[in-house]
């Protein structure tokens, strides 16, 4: 019987190492060539793999893993002995051989895998490489720039932002009240001067005070109106109501020429301050008329009876318009300096803003019903005033009961922002220089107020400007000064706001302007 030779075992060494295999291993590992089959006494013994050959069988699947790295060597009687039992076992052995092939192709990826592992590499290679390239392990490569320290641990850096605020800032942008200049600008909480005005009515619905862009200021003492000349400081009075009667409203035209007054009896008065004489009195209201508001050559005023009449003072028949959209008496009358809308509040706690574009009174279709109705207050308004640098804008004002400051964008409707004060709003500043505005106050606290926009924070708060509420206010045509005026019959002046610097080939020009450093104390 011939002689079958046997197939060699399968047995496969394993590595009794415990440590993970690193690079250097890898590379020997590839290294090793098994030496010819040898026993004890000089005989062959079994090879621990036979089936590593050059040539695999075409039924084989091809390895899913690739390496790189050279191949085991295999000796030439291995090699040889290997395609003997191939040759003769082929059916036999077919199944081990796939099986064997299986095994070492997940041999080969597993040790592919382990090799491209961060955590197996050398960790003083990395750690030079991380020297070198001076990129930390735990640290981005790229990155768009530093984080830039705090403004506040960095003086020298907000200081730089301040000087370059100007170069990012909107055509025309105002300063705002919440940058590091305003924070160490200093407002005195002393008036400047102080007039004696004797005889002021002490009543929350009338409008007693006006200042002129010729830097004249008016004021109503009871039945007398006086201008005062802030340049000069000469006192003028300019006209008296009848008999049995009082001025309830004041207010200068556009062009500071001429006056308009409202008597407690409806009528309205126009007056020329220049010569100081009265050019008409233009009658139809059923009662007081407490404010007036000008645009243009119409003179706008609002009647206790809850009407607006628009006065077209260059006609004989005046009364060109008329408004009726307020069940309590109108309190609170302000024009936009375009001319486009009316914003007016009243008794009835409602806030109204009318088209600026004036009908015939005489036609079916006048125009007459309000644009926005706003109903948000729960007193009086009497504070209303428009923001000269964002013309949409509208503040106005609550009295007793409300004592809230609302926001209003006049193009959508919406309300913007509101503010909760101590106490009555008695009138509203915008500054023309900065994003703030100014509220005046009744009981308890008697103050003037300012406050940043859009943020509402309180700037400075003058508690007891006056020693009963303060009733009025009005700017100065230069935006510095706010001349205010309250039940105590006294007139005091601020100085809030600080004009912009201007060329020295204007300072000529405007000098004097909103100065009120007269030595006149009494108006009287």
């Amino acid at each position: 019987m011939a002689f079958q030779p046997k197939t060699p075992s399968r047995h496969r060494s394993r590595s009794e190492a415990k440590t993970p295999l690193t690079p250097s291993l890898l590379t020997g590992l590839n290294a090793i060539s098994f030496a010819s089959p040898t026993k004890a006494g000089g005989k062959g013994s079994d090879l621990t793999n036979p089936f590593f050959t050059n040539n695999v069988n075409a039924s084989r699947s091809s390895s899913p893993v690739k390496r790189a790295s050279g191949s085991i060597n295999v000796s030439d009687s291995l090699q040889k002995q290997a395609n003997t039992a191939d040759a003769a076992n082929r059916d036999e052995a077919g199944s081990e051989e796939v099986e064997v092939a299986t095994n070492m192709d997940d041999v080969a990826a597993n040790l592919d895998m382990m090799s491209l592992n961060t955590q197996s590499s050398s960790p003083g290679h990395t750690a030079r490489l991380a020297a070198a390239t001076g990129v930390p392990l735990n640290r981005r490569i790229l990155s768009y720039h530093e984080a830039p320290p705090p403004s506040a641990s960095d003086s020298m850096l907000s200081q730089q932002r301040e000087l370059v605020r100007p170069l990012y800032g909107r055509p025309g942008a105002l300063p705002t009240s919440t940058s590091t200049s305003t924070k160490t600008r200093k407002i005195s909480t002393q008036p400047e001067r102080v007039l004696d005005a004797p005889g002021i009515v002490d009543d929350f619905y009338l409008n007693l005070l006006s200042w002129s862009c010729q830097n004249v200021l008016a004021v109503a003492l009871a039945e007398s109106s006086y201008v005062w000349k802030a340049d000069t400081g000469e006192v003028t009075q300019l006209g008296e109501a009848p008999e049995g009667t009082y001025i309830s409203a004041v207010d200068f035209a556009n062009d500071g020429n001429f006056l308009g007054v409202g008597v407690g009896t409806g009528e309205v008065e126009l007056w020329d301050v220049e010569t100081q004489k009265k050019l008409r009195t233009m009658t139809g209201h059923s009662s007081q008329v407490a404010c007036l508001s000008w645009n243009q050559h119409v003179l706008s005023s609002g009647c206790g009876d809850g009407s607006i009449w628009h006065h077209d003072v260059r006609v004989a028949k005046h009364k060109v318009g008329e408004l009726l959209g307020h069940q309590g008496e109108v309190c609170g009358l302000k024009w936009r300096s375009d001319g486009e809308l009316l914003a007016s509040g009243g008794n009835d706690n409602v806030v109204n803003v009318w088209d600026g574009r004036i009908g015939d009174v005489g036609a079916a279709g006048s125009r007459g019903a309000a644009r926005w109705t706003k109903r948000n207050h729960t007193a009086a308004v009497k504070a209303v005033a428009w923001c000269p640098w964002q013309p949409s804008l509208l503040a106005s004002g609550g009295g007793t009961n409300d004592a809230t400051v609302h926001i209003w964008n006049t193009t959508t409707g919406a309300r913007l922002h509101s503010l909760t004060t101590p106490s009555q709003v008695t009138s509203i500043q915008w500054s023309p220089h900065r994003k703030e505005f100014l509220t005046t106050h009744g009981f308890p606290t008697n103050a003037l107020m300012i406050h940043a926009y859009p943020s509402m924070e309180r700037v400075v708060e003058i508690r007891d400007a006056h020693d009963s509420r303060v009733l009025w206010s009005t700017l100065s045509p230069a935006g510095d000064v706010v001349c205010t005026g309250a039940g105590d019959e006294n007139l005091k002046f601020w100085r809030v706001w600080e004009v912009p610097k201007v060329k020295k080939g204007k300072e000529v020009k405007e000098a004097g302007r909103g100065s009120t450093s007269s030595n006149i104390l009494s108006i009287r």
